[in-house]
């Protein structure tokens, strides 16, 4: 798909399922078609029926309910399978072997192709592959849509491999579902969860109407009889021994009661000893004499015949000895069926059984069991009573009600289309200001405030630099100023021993290091090429000119792709100038043959790209080559930059159309691009980059992708947080799986103020000769054409 595809869907998509947003650089606004809601759509991934297993009951359920009970959100199904028990399942999306990385890989890369609006994961110990189930990472690590997790189990004290799945899973969940106060209250306590994260919806229920036990009772036979059940499938989990010890007791009182276990054995269990576990169980009963009063349903029942199946019992029975339990579906089932319950203590049932809803005994307790069975059987009225009681409880989850809060959870996560108000207003310059002291530009921040722990760079104050050749709302005296500050940094920073610019300086103003990387002595070459034609003083350009003959010379052996592309960069800039400068002219036509026999050589059918591995900036590597191309007129040159930043630029945009940045997390992972952590960097280098390919080529696909770009940092983005701030001027440090980084460090400034200039001054090239842009026309004039003082005003205000 070209990127003038990706472009094309994306833009349909932002004007169907929200309010229609202007682009910037439309001539007209008539043909703008208006808003249609569209449904939600959701990924939901789990087991499925017909997999036998809790898990795959429950997204069935889920999956059915939400398709039954909310027309407004469309669910899109990928099933985890057991390799070992492969089903078919004509209803999903994907089907995803438990056991191979490379299907979690997969399901990942259509979620994302398919542009969902959230991602929800079933989450339980034992359903998927690896140690502790950690092959589910692979996929929700590549997943953009916000995410959601129901954890079906939370350990209280998990094993080291548990604790560091959940752990994992925890940082990349917008929401956490769980379905009792008590998980909530420990993933709060334990890991550390914020409450606002943590939704507790609790399991849903069927709505059938009350008091129909004798009926279901007379279509098995067991018409007048006593009947207690347990379903589920049999392990030693179940806790059915010590049932079965309870029966003489219960039978010496109730001679003509039956206990039904139905399910079948666990299958894991069958694969290790075959039906032993229920062998030992009917020799248990046999051995107590109470065989006779015990049926066996070796059947793990679809969900309308266990309905039946509870229906026809008096009472439920969940005697398990694991009190961590979570959940319990057909706790759930039972309690909204008006059935009596007699449970040991587990999460699920000390919560859905509270106000004598049902009975709670010790574990392992066979006398207790019998004596809270006998006390029910015992007493009619008592167990009509609470069978009511239990019916009135289960209102509240049934499967309506149920739709109703899992619908609204994926409302609260999904990122709404965000329209923003001024997309080219002027960003404001406290923020650059606020970072910046006599000795240069501060690093990093926490929260607004400067971090002096982490000193000075040689990369912030070059771009800080270029800021002020091109922020010509800031008023002149001003960039005047913080350039000479800014240029003061660059100037000390050269290393004459080693003929190379150090980087990082501690607050004391002592440097961490003789020489800095090769991509900030680049970075560095470009500033001082951008300052010859674009510093606010003729001194400070004078000064630029000096300082690159110094250091072009040197640099000119840097052999990093970026760095090469930096130095391009610079060189480019100087030969605007200085069109007969010998150095500037070597280092583009070295650079530029460089990168594109790396182009060549890298080159495969889904790969147009100078290496195997995607990093930060990339977008400057085509950037440079077009520049160089046009420069030098090489149209083999222009056609390998322009056929490189349509592959980078298929990899930063969303199914939605929204601008998705290269995230931190690709870093060293060849030939994948991973979604977090977004940086507002590569917004910037795409802008530029789009700039340039628009200047050689004038197809409008590059003004939307650069469109696409800016607005990500005012919300249009996968998690639809606003990044910029107009008014100051500063910038959040990106995207993270749950929203924004709230710190503003100097690289998100003054990338993001860098982005607006290089928008303006798009916007301006691209004005249809005789009439205004449409971007004059949304913003009333008020920045492309207004007198420049009363910019500065608007920029100070």
């Amino acid at each position: 798909m070209t990127i003038e595809h990706h472009i094309a869907f994306g833009r349909q998509r932002q004007l169907t399922g929200s309010a229609a947003v202007l682009p910037f650089f439309a001539e007209s606004p008539a043909n703008i078609p208006q808003a249609v809601a569209q449904p939600l759509r959701l990924a939901l991934i789990g087991g499925f029926r017909p997999r036998k297993c809790g898990i795959a009951t429950f997204t069935t359920d889920l999956f059915e309910q939400i398709g039954l009970h909310r027309s407004d959100v469309s669910v899109d199904l990928h099933v985890i399978d057991s390799p070992s028990d492969p089903h078919a399942y004509p209803d999903a999306r994907s089907v995803i072997r438990a056991d191979s990385v490379e299907d979690y890989r997969i399901a990942a890369r259509r979620i994302n192709e398919d542009g969902v609006d959230a991602v929800w994961l079933q989450h339980e110990y034992g359903i998927f592959g690896g140690e502790a189930g950690d092959m589910v990472l692979d996929l929700i690590d590549r997943v953009a849509a916000p995410l959601i997790v129901t954890l079906h189990t939370v350990l209280a004290e998990p094993s080291a491999d548990q604790r560091r799945v959940l752990d994992h899973i925890l940082r990349r969940a917008s929401r956490i579902m769980v379905m009792s106060r008590h998980s909530c209250g420990l993933l709060a306590r334990e890991y550390g969860v914020d409450p606002a994260r943590i939704a507790v919806i609790p399991h849903g229920a069927p709505d059938r109407p009350f008091g129909r036990t004798e009926a279901f009772k007379a279509r098995l036979g067991l018409s007048d009889r006593p009947v207690m059940m347990t379903f589920g499938l049999l392990g030693p989990g179940k806790g059915l021994e010590t049932m079965i010890e309870a029966l003489p007791a219960i039978v010496s009182e109730h001679p003509q009661a039956i206990y039904r276990i139905v399910g079948a054995t666990h299958p894991n269990l069958v694969a290790s000893e075959g039906e032993a576990y229920r062998d030992r169980l009917v020799a248990l009963a046999e051995k107590l004499g109470v065989a006779g009063n015990i049926v066996w349903d070796n059947r793990f029942l679809d969900t309308d015949e266990l309905l039946d199946a509870i229906e026809a019992c008096d009472i439920y029975v969940t005697p398990y000895p694991n009190l961590q339990q979570s959940t319990s579906g057909t706790l759930s089932y039972a309690v909204a069926l008006g059935k009596a319950v007699v449970s040991t203590p587990y999460v699920h049932a000390t919560e859905l059984l509270s106000d004598d809803v049902g009975m709670l005994v010790p574990p392992r307790s066979a006398d207790a069991l019998a004596d809270a069975v006998n006390a029910l059987l015992g007493d009619p009225d008592r167990l009509s009573a609470m069978q009511r009681r239990a019916y009135a409880r289960g209102r509240e989850t049934i499967w309506p009600r149920f739709a109703e809060a899992t619908a609204g959870l994926v409302e609260d996560v999904a990122v709404a289309s965000v329209k923003p108000a001024n997309v080219l207003a002027t960003p404001g310059f406290t923020g650059v200001r606020a970072m910046s002291d006599d000795t240069g530009m501060y690093q990093h921040a926490i929260g607004i405030v400067p971090d002096r722990r982490h000193g000075y760079c040689i990369d912030d104050n070059v771009r800080a630099l270029i800021l002020m050749g091109e922020a010509d709302a800031v008023p002149l005296a001003e960039r005047q100023r913080w350039a000479t500050v800014y240029a003061s940094f660059i100037q000390y920073a050269w290393n004459p021993d080693e003929r190379r610019f150090r980087n990082f300086m501690a607050f004391d103003r002592t440097w961490c290091e003789s020489i800095g990387s090769e991509d900030s002595n680049g970075r560095t070459l470009w500033a001082l090429g951008h300052a010859i034609g674009h510093a606010p003083d003729a001194g400070l350009r004078a000064w630029a000119r000096q300082w690159f003959d110094i250091a072009a010379g040197p640099l000119s052996e840097v052999s990093y792709p970026r760095a090469t592309a930096f130095t391009m960069l610079g060189a480019i800039e100087a030969l605007k100038v200085l069109p007969d400068d010998a150095q500037a002219r070597d280092i583009v036509l070295r650079g530029a043959d460089m990168l594109h026999r790396l182009l060549q050589a890298e080159r495969r059918p889904d790969w147009a790209w100078f290496e195997t591995v995607l990093g930060y900036d990339n977008p400057r590597m085509p950037q440079a080559l077009i520049e160089a191309a046009r420069l030098m007129d090489r149209p083999d040159w222009l056609e390998s930059g322009l056929d490189s930043l349509r592959f980078i630029c298929r990899q930063q945009i969303s199914a939605s159309g929204r601008f998705r940045a290269i995230g931190s997390e690709t870093f060293h992972r060849p030939f994948e691009s991973m979604p977090f952590d977004q940086q507002p960097l590569e917004a910037w280098a795409a802008i530029d980059a789009c700039a340039v390919a628009w200047d050689a080529t004038g197809d409008k696909a590059w003004l939307d992708h650069a469109e696409a770009a800016y607005r990500w940092y005012l919300g249009e983005n996968d998690r639809g947080v606003a990044l910029g701030d107009i008014a100051s001027g500063r910038c959040r440090d990106g995207i993270t799986p749950q929203g924004a980084n709230e710190n503003c460090g100097a690289e998100s400034i003054l990338a993001f103020q860098l982005s607006y200039y290089a928008m303006q001054a798009l916007a301006r090239r691209a004005r249809p000769r005789g009439r205004p842009t449409e971007t004059a026309r949304i913003l009333g004039s008020a920045l492309v054409d207004r007198p420049q003082q009363d910019a500065h005003q608007l920029a100070n205000s």
